[in-house]
């Protein structure tokens, strides 16, 4: 995509901090980060989002996430475990498939906490989901 920010940062034209890279991803580190360390997983090939990547990319970003990442900001910056996420759609700035890394520590006071206002009842939401 031309005027992809993830595209762009991929091909150097802009910078970035990136802490990985090989032939199929770069990992950078996120400028607006919700901890310290919280990094992004960028595919070298644009997709918008995850249901128009291919699997072999997913399962590469997950094995280095594993293997390299996750040991990395372990014994780098003592944390204490990682959550990761993908956005789609809603909530999602950069129509480019990446990953958050995002590395937790015990006063992180990171907020995943649901608002039960605005959720449905859990037996009516199986119902829709159950496979009968």
């Amino acid at each position: 995509m031309k005027d992809c920010i993830f595209c762009k940062i991929i091909k150097n034209e802009l910078p970035s901090k990136t802490v990985y890279e090989d032939d199929i991803i770069k990992v950078i580190m996120n400028i607006n980060p919700f901890t310290n360390g919280h990094l992004l997983i960028l595919p070298k090939e644009h997709f918008e989002n995850i249901l128009d990547i291919k699997e072999e990319i997913i399962a590469h970003s997950i094995k280095i996430l594993r293997e390299k990442l996750y040991p990395m900001l372990k014994e780098k910056l003592d944390c204490k475990g990682f959550t990761i996420c993908e956005n789609n759609f809603l909530g999602q700035d950069i129509p480019h498939f990446h990953i958050h890394v995002i590395p937790r520590y015990e006063e992180d006071k990171l907020d995943f906490n649901y608002n039960k206002n605005i959720l449905t009842d859990i037996e009516e939401v199986f119902k829709k989901l159950e496979n009968k």
